[in-house]
């Protein structure tokens, strides 16, 4: 088990968004985060990499590690946790000041103090596995949308990520560019790569998720394999959201 969650709470004041939610990730697999807008989708995956601070429950990773947020996280504790996960963004995220490559150098020069020496040739390597190995020298204004989000995945594999988070990657996107960037994600999972997906694309949570976790109303409603999720849910809930999504006429 890469990481295992555990009772996680989260509240923005008097509201409550998470509560209570456990998520088991083996490594290698690909979980798939479903469900409606404002279900705290989005704000389990900001808490798994501490962008969101939970208010309690437990991480415990594969190597020991583990974190308690009953009491305030350590700094340092904080920032090994970041190490361990890589996030991709809904709207990229991208810093519009740096090229391509630069932007992907960022986390291993800054964060990890590695010699731009030796990072480049990774970054070089990380661009042309996502495709845009002839983009390396553009800003983010020059690439489309498509590829402005595969410079993302990029910039986040470089850090060398045990997790790979990504919150809807292909929602701000054209439906034409979707493809480019699923075909990245697709080619991650083949290899092994370890994720946790917020998405909205239920095609690509059948091919390609192991696990398929339904949340609404900060909790977990149902979660199992995608077959059994996505094709013969248990609960009515369940079966509500995907008959509104699947036939939304």
């Amino acid at each position: 088990m890469l990481i295992n969650v555990k009772n996680l709470h989260k509240s923005f004041g008097d509201l409550e968004v998470l509560r209570g939610v456990d998520l088991e990730v083996p490594k290698g697999n690909v979980v798939a985060i479903i469900g409606p807008s404002g279900s705290g989708k989005t704000t389990f995956l900001r808490c798994l990499n501490a962008l969101e601070m939970p208010n309690a429950g437990q991480y415990e990773f594969h190597d020991g590690f583990k974190m308690d947020f009953s009491k305030t996280p350590k700094t340092e504790e904080i920032l090994k946790l970041r190490r361990k996960s890589g996030m991709v963004f809904q709207s990229y995220n991208l810093f519009p000041h740096k090229t391509a490559i630069e932007n992907v150098m960022e986390g291993p020069v800054i964060v990890q103090k590695l010699k731009k020496s030796e990072v480049r040739t990774k970054a070089e390597d990380l661009l042309k596995k996502v495709g845009l190995e002839e983009k390396m020298h553009l800003y983010p204004h020059q690439l489309s949308g498509g590829q402005q989000q595969r410079v993302g995945i990029a910039r986040a594999l470089a850090i060398q990520p045990e997790l790979m988070l990504f919150d809807e990657p292909t929602s701000a996107l054209d439906p034409e560019l979707v493809g480019e960037v699923l075909s990245v994600m697709k080619e991650l999972a083949r290899e092994g790569q370890t994720m946790v997906v917020v998405t909205h694309e239920l095609k690509f949570a059948e091919d390609v998720a192991d696990h398929v976790m339904f949340i609404d109303g900060g909790v977990v409603v149902e979660q199992g394999p995608p077959k059994e999720i996505l094709k013969a849910p248990k609960e009515a809930r369940t079966k509500q959201f995907l008959d509104r999504v699947l036939n939304p006429s």
